[in-house]
């Protein structure tokens, strides 16, 4: 069975999700399967998270999805019981790191500093979200922190597009990129999900292509 970080690698690209309302969760994990990206980081910033990511373990438990924007350890309890596979918080927070170390969770905290990537490394962690990805310096930011720490892969999330998202996957050192272009709130909340599943799969045909 492959590995969290191994399926990260293969989709390249995952999804990240701000769902409004639990009754779009089924139409668009739909979408993102039949769009070739089985994968989804269901943000914890709703009322509608929970239950969106009960929803999809339930109905398709093929599907690799996750919680995003966690913040504290309740919503990492909370996220774990409705489905969700692997943690993602925007920043290091040790308590809520070390909690998903001890209880075996998949957590991807985000790092934007030397310093934090060293909390990470020191804790055994092989994988680090890099979030905001643009803001924070993008690529060049990635390349200098990634020289000193050669064992850590990262996982940049803000502000990539498919206009940028080439030099972020020409690096071998980029585990995949989190990018919510495919996945627009406006999307959603229109039900234009026939629209969402056609701009997964030029995600999907455009990273293939990026490293092929």
């Amino acid at each position: 069975m492959k590995t969290i970080e191994e399926k990260f690698q293969e989709y390249a690209v995952v999804p990240v999700v701000v769902l409004e309302d639990a009754k779009d969760a089924l139409p668009l994990a739909k979408a993102l399967i039949e769009g070739g990206l089985p994968c989804a980081e269901v943000t914890f910033r709703t009322e509608a998270a929970e239950e969106s990511i009960r929803a999809i373990s339930e109905k398709y438990p093929e599907m690799l999805v996750g919680a995003g924007t966690v913040l504290t350890i309740e919503q990492v309890d909370r996220a774990t019981k409705a489905g969700a596979k692997f943690i993602v918080s925007p920043g290091f927070d040790p308590e809520i790191v070390d909690y998903c170390l001890e209880k075996g969770m998949p957590v991807f905290p985000g790092c934007i500093t030397p310093s934090e990537v060293a909390q990470a490394a020191k804790r055994g962690m092989k994988t680090i979200k890099f979030f905001p990805a643009e803001q924070a310096g993008g690529i060049a930011r990635i390349k200098a922190m990634a020289a000193p720490y050669t064992m850590m892969k990262f996982m940049p999330t803000g502000g990539i597009s498919v206009d940028n998202l080439k030099d972020y996957l020409s690096f071998d050192k980029i585990l995949c990129c989190g990018g919510s272009w495919m996945v627009k709130s406006n999307l959603i909340k229109n039900g234009e999900f026939d629209k969402i599943c056609d701009l997964t799969k030029q995600a999907v045909e455009l990273a293939a292509s990026i490293r092929s």
